[in-house]
């Protein structure tokens, strides 16, 4: 198979038009179309259907755009680790860290340590929700990323770092019920919470569902600042990691109480792909992210201190 053919294929789906793919690769559209007609009689396989809107690929064609963005970025980076053979480590290696969690207080140091050490590094750092981070490592889009998330998923592995307790976060308006809430007293309590899929949301959910309550969720929101808003607003109260739930309280205008009986915890993990191995670079970038692990002050289980994740961290 062609690597010159598979860049074309992949910016042609991109795109969704062979007359402007043909454009950005400055290359005539007969010319591009023969390329892909060549193509296809190499998989045996019709990989685009043309429509009034442009192109689509087929699903073998979505097949081989998943594969074709592996090969290309793998190809790119022995490129460029044979021109840095013996100059240092260099290349792009892209970490993903899921905003409002602990991950967050990871960026800047990692930042800071990775120039430290490895000024030919190019670090990209993407904050995202952890679905849609797991599903860019999965296509190979992205090396690492910091997410709430411990259970196996195929094409994913996690290294479990550290678990945050979860918080009840309500508005100054109203009295704080103390230090702790026992999870009883959260029947009736009316909560704004993100969607199912939410990792937090589904913790929520079990621990509800096995003490035989529905949580009353009002609303479901997704955004930081709306959510920031409409519990200053005293619209509702939220469920929220700690390091999330203390951003909430310094600004002044919510408390936070610590759900017990049973406590409630949001695992943090590394997750990377289970089957792509990392550049050097990559592997780098995830050792310095291990010992900033250590770093971390978030509010943890007993029985899995920051001291755990660290002895993880220096078996992997």
């Amino acid at each position: 198979m062609n690597l010159r053919r598979l860049k074309y294929f992949v910016k042609i789906v991109d795109i969704g038009s062979l007359t402007q793919a043909a454009q950005v690769l400055f290359i005539a559209q007969p010319a591009l179309s023969q390329q892909l007609a060549t193509l296809e009689a190499e998989v045996g396989q019709q990989l685009l259907v043309r429509t009034q809107r442009g192109v689509t690929p087929t699903e073998a064609g979505k097949a081989l755009y998943r594969h074709a963005q592996i090969i290309l970025r793998q190809c790119d980076q022995a490129l460029s680790d044979m021109a840095a053979a013996g100059q240092g480590l260099s290349g792009q290696v892209s970490v993903g860290m899921a905003p409002g969690t602990a991950a967050a207080t990871l960026a800047l140091p990692l930042l800071r340590r990775v120039r430290a050490r490895h000024p030919g590094i190019l670090l990209y750092l993407n904050e995202s929700y952890g679905t849609t981070l797991s599903e860019l490592i999965m296509n190979g889009r992205m090396d690492l990323a910091v997410l709430y998330g411990d259970k196996a998923i195929h094409g994913l592995k996690f290294l479990p770092l550290v678990k945050e307790a979860l918080y009840l976060v309500g508005p100054a308006t109203e009295p704080q019920p103390g230090e702790n809430i026992r999870l009883e007293d959260l029947r009736e309590v009316q909560l704004l919470m993100p969607r199912p899929y939410n990792i937090v949301r589904k913790l929520v959910n079990e621990a509800f569902m096995r003490a035989g309550m529905t949580p009353r969720v009002v609303a479901e929101v997704e955004s930081a600042i709306t959510l920031t808003a409409a519990i200053a607003d005293g619209l509702g109260s939220t469920i929220l990691p700690a390091s999330m739930a203390r951003g909430f309280v310094a600004s002044g205008m919510a408390w936070q109480s610590r759900i017990v009986e049973p406590v409630i915890e949001a695992p943090l993990a590394l997750c990377q792909s289970d089957h792509l191995p990392l550049s050097e670079p990559a592997q780098a970038v995830r050792e310095i992210l291990l010992e900033l692990v250590s770093d971390l002050h978030v509010d943890t289980d007993p029985g899995f201190p920051s001291e755990k994740a660290m002895a993880l961290a220096s078996a992997s």
